[in-house]
């Protein structure tokens, strides 16, 4: 009996074994679809202000621009679309960033109901109506009490998205460093943000300059980083990055980053 009971043990112990490493295979070979696209290794993001991005050589660089920031409150979505001016050749590649905010920066609770994930829903489509979007992004800091509701609009944009239209999403660097919540969020990459990162800064920044890297999968396909804090590690040229810039893009920044990435 002593001898079924350990082998029966055993048995449980090898079959979660396997599951688990089913499940990182799985992760592991999730689909980017932006590789799939031969999209730029460099995007540029572009917030809410004028830029003038026509100087931009489309073959090295895209463009991430604000499309719209959608505010939860109570149970409404607050629309505010882009009403800064944007410029850029017709061949450059465009991803429709969509900005979602909650109480975490708003204050005031959001019901999370399903009209309301709807809503954004309807929303973020119609972001691909201006003229060459060739993806979708999300930028939404969750709290905790959100990620099952952020993992509903995901789930529910991925199932509406043309099958080969990138989505993805940013992340804080933290979510890349043992937090497993978006293990499965269906999306082709999860960019970590290694800027403004608040008390996490310093040991995150200390850990990638010493050769650390991100532990979930979906986070190593990317970069985010900011052109005004110098990030003092090494690239994996197989991933994209993403760069923030504070003020409007000049063809100075533009050339600083060709140097720093030449590859």
């Amino acid at each position: 009996m002593n001898e079924l009971l350990r082998f029966s043990k055993f048995a449980s112990l090898s079959l979660t074994l396997v599951f688990a490493f089913g499940a990182c295979q799985k992760n592991l070979s999730v689909r980017n679809r932006g590789d799939e696209n031969n999209f730029p290794t460099i995007f540029l993001w572009a917030w809410e202000r004028p830029e003038d991005l026509e100087f931009v050589d489309s073959k090295r660089f895209g463009v991430a621009y604000l499309a719209q920031t959608l505010v939860l409150k109570g149970d409404r979505v607050v629309f505010n679309p882009r009403r800064q001016p944007l410029k850029v050749l017709p061949e450059t590649k465009l991803i429709a960033v969509t900005r979602i905010e909650s109480s975490k920066t708003t204050g005031e609770s959001a019901e999370l109901n399903l009209a309301q994930k709807e809503k954004l829903v309807e929303l973020i489509l119609k972001s691909r109506e201006f003229k060459n979007i060739s993806a979708i992004q999300i930028d939404f800091d969750a709290a905790v009490s959100e990620r099952e509701f952020y993992r509903g609009l995901l789930q529910d944009l991925r199932k509406k998205l043309p099958d080969n239209i990138p989505l993805s999403m940013t992340a804080l660097a933290s979510f890349c460093l043992g937090d497993p919540w978006i293990a499965d969020l269906p999306v082709d990459e999860a960019i970590p943000m290694i800027f403004r990162m608040g008390a996490d800064n310093k040991p995150i920044r200390s850990f990638l300059s010493g050769g650390g890297d991100f532990t979930e999968p979906l986070c190593r396909k990317s970069y985010g980083i900011a052109l005004d804090e110098p990030l003092e590690m090494k690239f994996q040229s197989s991933r994209r990055i993403y760069v923030f810039n504070a003020q409007a893009w000049t063809a100075k920044d533009v050339d600083f980053l060709k140097a720093k990435f030449p590859n």
